[in-house]
């Protein structure tokens, strides 16, 4: 049995080229059904997958079943899967919002339902996603799931429905707060003379490294600013410069914000 997407926007074709990029999925595994006219066509062109005509189709295929709608569609998306169809399936939700209690009460007691919350960067093998499994998921779809977000970045299991909210705003959210601040380094750059190709090479690569460097060491992020910031030096001017325009606040802030929107829109 194949994976099914019911959706494919920006998120559901990151998860997809991710996937088909670790080779979890052999592209004519993966069907896709998408409202959008041509969409499944066009990712058909791009890909190879596979393209069903209605999510009743797409469940006569796939076990497993990611719903990668927006929000605003959810309701239309659901009232086109079959209670007799869902029985005994799987499927992972990744809506932004919108709880198991939701899920089951449209597809069904004999649908099995997971939340997760993936973000963009999966679709160049670096994404990072929070999972959330109900009471009486068995461990053999537990494993299932864990593999497939495994298979294009990292995943953290949350104990709590909840902290998905705080994932959406953290890791969700997370790479529009990392693309500006790449943009700023960069622009810092051009304005003290460099060409903006090379700002923009530097100021990625430096971002990515940084971000390796933690993962990989373990340390603090603290302990590791240390190591660049020598007394009296250039970091440590930057770094005050900073300071002084309130950056962690203003980080801290902005993820406070979008958790706090985050949890308007899920009531």
């Amino acid at each position: 049995m194949g994976l099914g997407f019911i959706g494919a926007g920006n998120m559901g074709e990151a998860m997809i080229r991710g996937i088909l990029a670790a080779k979890v999925h052999r592209p004519e595994e993966v069907v896709v059904f998408d409202a959008a006219p041509g969409r499944g066509e066009a990712l058909r062109t791009r890909y190879g997958v596979s393209v069903a005509s209605s999510a009743a189709e797409l469940l006569k295929m796939c076990d497993l079943v990611v719903i990668a709608v927006k929000p605003q569609g959810l309701s239309a998306a659901l009232e086109g899967i079959p209670g007799a169809a869902a029985r005994g399936k799987t499927f992972i939700s990744i809506v932004a919002g919108v709880k198991v209690e939701a899920f089951s009460r449209a597809l069904g007691a004999g649908a099995c339902v997971v939340r997760t919350m993936p973000n963009t960067p999966a679709q160049v093998g670096m994404g990072s996603t929070g999972i959330y499994f109900p009471s009486g998921v068995e461990a053999t779809t537990r494993e299932k799931v864990r593999a497939l977000f495994s298979s294009f970045g990292a995943v953290a299991e949350v104990p709590k429905e909840e902290l998905l909210d705080v994932v959406t705003a953290l890791s969700g959210s997370g790479p529009a707060y990392a693309f500006l601040f790449l943009e700023a380094l960069a622009d810092g750059a051009v304005r003290a003379g460099m060409g903006r190709q090379e700002a923009y090479l530097l100021a990625a690569a430096t971002l990515e490294g940084a971000a390796r460097m933690a993962r990989e060491t373990g340390k603090h992020p603290a302990e590791l600013k240390d190591m660049v910031m020598s007394p009296g030096g250039t970091t440590a001017a930057g770094v005050a410069a900073l300071e002084r325009g309130a950056f962690r606040a203003t980080v801290m802030d902005a993820v406070l914000s979008a958790w706090q929107r985050c949890r308007e829109l899920s009531g």
